[in-house]
């Protein structure tokens, strides 16, 4: 066979770049690449850039194929500070894009919307550079089987910090492409088999379950704490609210025991108050950022995410009951109105995210100089707050300041001769005027796309509040947000994972399902309404069928008829948010204790069975399992009210004055029908009555509070 030449190698190469351009052309808005039509606003963000950016398609991955070329997958968010940074150096370069678009087909995908493929890639890139993975992502994927053979973080446009120029490594990678095919199928190849074998490694079905975990847990998160600022580790620090409500769970559940746990109670506090005194509080606006880049809690990388605040909202309104601390119920007060002001939708849903920048600096639109706060505030006003937020000390954020607590406010009020409630008001008024002037100020971006999981996550903490706070708005947000996610988001039968701009897309992932259960049973503790529970019972039923390995137990983070993915991962440890598989095994068992329901606990026990393991080796990585593990072991209470709306509405309410995190209660008025084996065990009277459960044995009615009161007081 004659071989080709040269001029017709070129002529076939160029004829293919023709077609490949006039592809693009067609396919391509005016003054934009393909992600101009997407919905993501991160992808939207990329809408202008030189690079010709496809999303994640299978005809991104049939050009690459066609015309031989790698694949240039880049994983980011909207408000990720290091995303834009990239974007600027990098991807509006004409330069570098030029070369992007000869030698890759590039590929632009938005975490918060497909988490499924974030996952596998964070994963592979950790497996190749055995270094941790982080935002922006990106890989090199062979287009063939989209497996990847290089990859890394954040790149920058010039070689520094002992990373290479980004457009030196495409020419690097792209080389290594085109010349040595072997290697790179040899190491994809090799890749695969470890991704086959990646799956933990499964617990025996026979196995016995017991308290072990919890007590290595509690061992290990002892030695990891930061006994002087709170927290887990150094720097950077990241809040853990999932760990924190285990440490709260634990030292309730302790509380009858001959030696309580206060050193949890203590541990949980210390986090809450020293959050609260520093930098990752919006001390003007309400809610907290992502992280803390120090110790301290200090300087906080300054993006707000919904998916801290919910779970933050809940840990600071179940120890503000827990502890009567006033602070914690004003903070969680707080981070509620900061949610219902900035983060909720007209139609009910909550949005994503806010961005670390404004007008292209990070943080820019939280700190201040003593001159503008001098001026917005009378003398008195600014003593205090110059005091009180170091207004009176060197900058703290690049010749800015942030407002972090600097002074003990009780020794502060004596020394400005007033008393503690004196000094509040003024610093609340001081903050109140601040807060007026910068709203004033260009904000940073919004990530406007409302997420099932993350909204799930906001109502349960909003739920939680609503109770621990006694208030219907909280309550009447939660609800407003469960109507959209079930009006919008839920369609024939199936949950989807994101809306934006009146569309609803992606099929939803475990996360979704798990975190939505989760939160319709607290807010059913809040009002009974039969469609909450009508929406729980479906969501419950497709976790078992889509995404429950009923072989081995455990959940799959992507449902059975979810796009093909190089693979299908098992999530069971915590890690920036709660583990879906932790939170679906204790919501199922809840909803089945409820319900009679067996299907659902044994699926919450073979979760458990099957992730025994991982329980023993790293019990502290694994609260979300843990909190099921507890209540497999001791069943959660279940209290049940029904009678005459405002009376039992009364009971309930008086109960829920204790805190106690394996109870639930649930005030039903006697004219609402109620579902097969809870109908059977809570009968209608004609009178007020109550029947508390544990786990499937429940008491004789009990028809006087007084009664109830004591029998709440025991357990």
């Amino acid at each position: 066979m004659q071989a080709e030449s040269s001029a017709a190698r070129a002529f076939r190469y160029s004829a293919v770049l023709l077609l490949i351009w006039l592809a693009n052309l067609m396919s391509a808005n005016p003054g934009g690449n393909r992600l101009a039509r997407e919905s993501s606003p991160y992808l939207q963000q990329h809408a202008d850039n030189p690079v010709d950016w496809y999303p994640w398609c299978d005809a991104a991955f049939e050009l690459a194929r066609r015309t031989d070329r790698p694949v240039l997958l880049s994983i980011g968010y909207s408000s990720c500070h290091w995303c834009h940074v990239m974007a600027h150096e990098s991807f509006e370069d004409s330069k570098t894009a030029e070369l992007m678009n000869d030698r890759f087909v590039n590929i632009k995908v938005d975490r918060e919307e497909r988490p499924d493929v974030d996952r596998i890639y964070q994963l592979a890139q950790q497996l190749l550079t055995q270094r941790p993975g982080g935002w922006p992502l990106t890989m090199f994927l062979d287009p063939t089987d989209q497996q990847p053979f290089f990859g890394g973080t954040y790149f920058p446009n010039e070689a520094r910090h002992g990373m290479p120029a980004f457009i030196e490594l495409l020419t690097r990678v792209a080389d290594f492409y085109a010349e040595q095919r072997d290697e790179v199928a040899s190491q994809t190849a090799q890749l695969a088999r470890i991704f086959e074998q990646l799956e933990p490694q499964a617990g025996e079905n026979t196995v016995k379950l017991d308290a072990t975990p919890l007590q290595d847990a509690r061992k290990k998160l002892n030695e990891q704490f930061d006994r002087e600022y709170g927290g887990l580790g150094g720097a950077p620090k990241f809040p853990h609210p999932a760990t924190l409500e285990h440490l709260l769970r634990q030292w309730r559940a302790s509380a009858h025991q001959s030696e309580p746990d206060v050193d949890a109670l203590y541990l949980v506090s210390l986090t809450l108050k020293r959050m609260a005194d520093g930098g990752i509080r919006d001390h003007v606006g309400g809610g907290f950022c992502r992280y803390s880049v120090d110790r301290y809690w200090q300087i906080p990388h300054f993006e707000k995410m919904l998916y801290d605040n919910g779970p933050l909202l809940a840990i600071y309104a179940q120890t503000a009951l827990a502890t009567g601390e006033p602070e914690f119920h004003d903070i969680a007060r707080e981070t509620a109105d900061w949610l219902l002001r900035s983060m909720q939708s007209p139609e009910g849903g909550f949005y994503a995210s806010f961005d670390a920048d404004s007008e292209g600096e990070e943080g820019r639109f939280y700190v201040w100089t003593p001159d503008e706060v001098r001026a917005l505030l009378n003398e008195d006003e600014y003593q205090a707050m110059a005091r009180l937020y170091g207004l009176d000390r060197d900058a703290n954020f690049e010749g800015r300041w942030h407002l972090t607590v600097q002074e003990d406010s009780d020794a502060l009020a004596t020394e400005l001769g007033l008393n503690k409630t004196e000094l509040k008001a003024r610093v609340d008024e001081a903050r109140r005027k601040l807060f007026a002037a910068r709203e004033q100020r260009v904000p940073p971006e919004r990530d406007d796309k409302q997420l099932s999981a993350w909204n799930g996550l906001a109502i349960r903490g909003l739920a939680i509040a609503g109770r621990s706070l006694e208030s219907r708005e909280l309550t009447g947000a939660a609800q407003r947000a469960t109507d959209f996610v079930r009006n919008h988001l839920f369609v024939d039968g199936r949950l989807l994972a994101s809306y934006m701009d009146g569309i609803a897309r992606f099929p939803a992932y475990l996360d979704d399902h798990a975190f939505m259960l989760d939160a319709l049973l607290e807010l059913l503790q809040n009002e009974w309404r039969p469609e909450d529970l009508d929406f729980a019972v479906a969501l419950a039923d497709l976790l078992l069928e889509f995404f429950f390995d009923d072989k081995n137990g455990g959940f799959f983070f992507t449902a059975n008829d979810h796009e093909a993915l190089i693979m299908r991962p098992k999530s069971m440890a915590d890690e920036a948010l709660p583990s879906g598989a932790g939170v679906a095994a204790l919501a199922l068992q809840r909803l089945g204790f409820m319900l009679g329901e067996s299907r659902y606990l044994d699926a919450a026990e073979k979760t458990l069975k099957h992730a025994w393991p991982a329980l023993l080796s790293h019990p502290h990585a694994h609260v979300s399992l843990l909190n099921a593990l507890q209540e497999y072991l001791q069943h959660p209470e279940i209290v049940i009210i029904r009678g005459d709306a405002t009376e039992s509405r009364q009971w309930r309410d008086a109960a829920n004055r204790i805190f106690a995190p394996q109870r639930l209660v649930f005030a039903i008025d006697d004219g609402i029908a109620l579902p097969g084996a809870l109908a059977a065990r809570v009968a209608k009277t004609g009178e007020t009555v109550a029947w508390r459960c544990s786990g499937s044995v429940c008491s004789l009615p009990i028809t006087r509070w007084e009664a109830l009161a004591a029998v709440l007081r025991e357990s």
